[in-house]
């Protein structure tokens, strides 16, 4: 569509990503519960095209088995963030802080083993992602400086990215349904332009037939 008003829901899609964003900084039971529905909606919703992309069946098997505890790990920690049982010193803090690092180091060891030994091929930045996750998963697992303030710093950096790609985008779409305006505009003019030139027109011939009808008969 020439006019599409997509763009107003990105400017306000990318302001409420940033006020969110910045808010995690500061509301710990926000980042627990945000963590487990990112990996929740992360994992679901890789299920259909995943399996039918796949052409193996032992893929398909590695894959779902981590999609499934994956799954369990964004419920459980929905769970602790919504229960209000979380503490930084209790048993639960270490639930979360194994279950984020198994997600991000799971995921990389599935990858590597579907490209290393069954096959699979790849493309180099999804490899240096991965890269990167097996390294902040064993950063979790290891670091004693590890708390919700360091994932709510990473959420920051996530949402600062999708709020430039969303108020690009927009500015795009809003460029587009503005130079449709112009458009609309210049065409409602150019056809007036047309219709007045054409009363012209037939208003000059009205008037030469006038003239000759005035005209004397002459034999």
């Amino acid at each position: 569509m020439k006019y599409g008003y997509g763009w107003v829901l990105k400017f306000v899609l990318a302001a409420i990503l940033l006020g969110v964003g910045i808010y995690l900084t500061f509301a710990d039971e926000v980042v627990y519960t945000i963590t487990g529905v990112t990996i929740v909606i992360f994992s679901l919703l890789r299920v259909i095209p995943l399996m039918k992309s796949l052409k193996k069946e032992v893929l398909r098997t590695v894959n779902l088995i981590e999609i499934i505890f994956d799954t369990l790990i964004g419920g459980v920690l929905i769970y602790i963030a919504l229960s209000g049982k979380f503490d930084e010193s209790n048993l639960w803090a270490q639930v979360y802080r194994y279950g984020v690092a198994f997600f991000f180091y799971a995921r990389a060891l599935v990858f590597f083993n579907s490209v290393v030994f069954l096959g699979e091929k790849t493309e180099i930045p999804k490899f240096w992602v991965h890269i990167g996750s097996i390294t902040i998963g064993t950063y979790i697992a290891t670091s004693s400086e590890f708390s919700y303030k360091s994932v709510a710093y990473f959420l920051l950096i996530v949402a600062l990215i999708g709020v430039l790609y969303l108020s690009y985008d927009g500015y795009k779409g809003y460029k587009q349904y503005r130079r449709f305006q112009l458009e609309m505009n210049e065409g409602e003019g150019k056809g007036k332009s047309k219709e007045t030139q054409k009363e012209i027109e037939q208003r000059k011939e009205v008037i030469l037939d006038e003239q000759k009808d005035d005209r004397p008969y002459v034999n």
